[in-house]
């Protein structure tokens, strides 16, 4: 069932009213745009239901959209952590949700510059909220990070909530990037250039 984020109502009701009212005051050409970007948010905010795996072994993807890196966080240690970068478009799906069975332990959010989500240095200094969910098994860092578009991050949950695999806990409005960052427990199962989808692509493996 397709379902929509609730933070996309503003953006969808407000265009809408003033294409009635162009429509009603006989500009139609100035109706059909205000309409036009109305169908756009309504398809931009779009939240829909997901079969998500139950196998609690799996990192699935937090976010819809093109995987742009899969690196060590720090190259110059033997078992360092694994960044997967995902970049969202405007057309993806922009919900975020959750990779791993957990609770959230901590969580903090950074105001920055907004360059464009594919920019390396975007991880660094781009405005981004982090939430660290861990479980018996593992401790992953996830970021919400906004790109040259997205200006609001959307966080529902809070530290000491308990997290499904595949549970929706955010959004980020706009173009945008959400960065996983992964153990060395976890077999990665993906690639650079992979489309993935939230809640469904798997990322990996817990080893």
């Amino acid at each position: 069932m397709l379902t929509m984020a609730r933070e996309g109502i503003p953006y969808i009701v407000v265009p809408l009213l003033l294409a009635l009212l162009a429509f009603a005051l006989g500009y139609w050409p100035l109706g059909l745009l205000f309409l036009a970007l109305c169908g756009f948010m309504a398809y931009f905010f779009r939240d829909p239901e997901r079969e998500v795996p139950r196998d609690e072994h799996l990192v699935v993807s937090p976010a819809d959209g093109k995987i742009t890196r899969i690196s060590p966080l720090s190259p110059e240690e033997k078992d360092s952590p694994v960044v997967v970068s995902i970049y969202l478009s405007p057309l993806d799906i922009h919900i975020n949700r959750s990779p791993i069975v957990g609770t959230i332990t901590n969580m903090s959010f950074k105001k920055g510059y907004f360059l464009m989500a594919t920019n390396e240095k975007a991880s660094l200094v781009n405005e981004q909220n982090t939430l660290t969910i861990q479980n018996e098994r593992l401790t992953v860092v996830c970021k919400q990070i906004a790109g040259i578009l997205a200006r609001r991050i959307v966080c529902w949950k809070h530290v000491g909530d308990h997290l499904e695999l595949g549970e929706r806990f955010g959004l980020i409005k706009f173009s945008s990037r959400t960065d996983l960052i992964l153990p060395p427990t976890v077999r990665i199962e993906v690639r650079e250039g992979m489309r993935v989808r939230g809640g469904l692509t798997i990322i990996g493996r817990i080893v």
